[in-house]
């Protein structure tokens, strides 16, 4: 039973980190299509952010209630700045581009973005515990679990149920389903394609540092941290699809609890649980889960 209870648990609060830390890489995706190697950068450069914005917070003295507020805004800093930066300094010279040249670029800006997080905050690691300390720990069932992790479970599922409504039920983002359905008939019709192409990539580069920033007060921010994120997030959402929001979380969710079984009843699998998951799902839906149609150009 508590084995059971844990595996639950576990699975959720895995879920919604892995949920939020690649949705704007399956965003991405979908509108521009980009295989954007570069969102393991925004995730490190979210963590960082969040971990030394909280640990020079504290040295203040005040209370460390105010911490928890820092996440976001320092996602949103990291996000909007390396976002806007990138796509307008590089990526916009090379829309049309064949896509595995697309894939080098964005793995070159990856690999520039880790040096970016080593010149500003060296090699050494931080640990932003604040906002998790703040909130305790609750017992399930006898088992101890911080709150936070609950928050985080929370957050995931509002951002989700955010982004969902904002690409069904708001104007902008009916014009963001039109874009993706075929790029050039929407240009003809005078929609700002370009603009949009920006505000996603933007959008998805602060989801990216956000997914680092909430992950920052459990985890020790140290290099590499990118590199391990964006190999889980290519699982997630290659099951989902490539593409899907919704796929995105139920990638996210299957992953999370094949992570959270295979360290609680095997721990030696729990790297080989996912990719034997995703090779399960891939055997039968070649394209993922919810992959978005794609009309075929006569």
């Amino acid at each position: 039973m508590l084995t059971a209870i844990a595996i639950i648990v576990d699975g959720l609060g895995f879920s919604a980190w892995l949920f939020l830390s690649s949705v704007g890489l399956t965003l991405i995706y979908g509108v521009m299509r980009i295989l954007n190697i570069a969102h393991g950068g925004f995730y490190a450069l979210g963590a960082y952010s969040a971990a030394w914005s909280i640990g020079l917070y504290s040295q203040t003295g005040s209370t460390i209630a105010l911490t928890f507020l820092l996440i976001p805004v320092a996602a949103l800093v990291a996000g909007v700045v390396s976002g806007l930066l990138i796509e307008r300094g590089i990526l916009r010279f090379m829309y049309g581009k064949d896509e595995i040249l697309m894939v080098l670029v964005t793995y070159a800006i990856f690999l520039v973005l880790e040096d970016v997080t080593k010149l500003i905050w060296g090699t050494d690691s931080y640990v932003a515990y604040q906002p998790a300390f703040y909130f305790g720990s609750i017992d399930v069932l006898g088992i101890p679990y911080t709150v936070y992790r609950f928050i985080v479970i929370g957050v995931a599922a509002v951002v989700g149920a955010a982004l969902w409504w904002a690409l069904n039920y708001t104007r902008s983002g009916k014009l963001l389903m039109v874009v993706i359905e075929d790029r050039e008939v929407s240009a003809s019709l005078g929609i700002n394609v370009t603009l949009f192409f920006t505000v996603t990539f933007v959008v998805g580069a602060v989801l990216g540092a956000f997914g680092g920033a909430v992950a920052a007060p459990e985890i020790s921010v140290t290099p590499g941290i990118g590199a391990e994120i964006i190999v889980l997030a290519f699982a997630v959402i290659v099951i989902g699809g490539m593409g899907s929001v919704g796929g995105a979380m139920i990638g996210a969710i299957i992953v999370g609890f094949a992570r959270a079984f295979s360290v609680h009843v095997y721990p030696p699998a729990e790297l080989f649980s996912i990719y034997l998951v995703m090779a399960v799902v891939l055997a039968f839906r070649p394209y993922g889960l919810f992959a978005l149609a794609e009309g075929r150009k006569i």
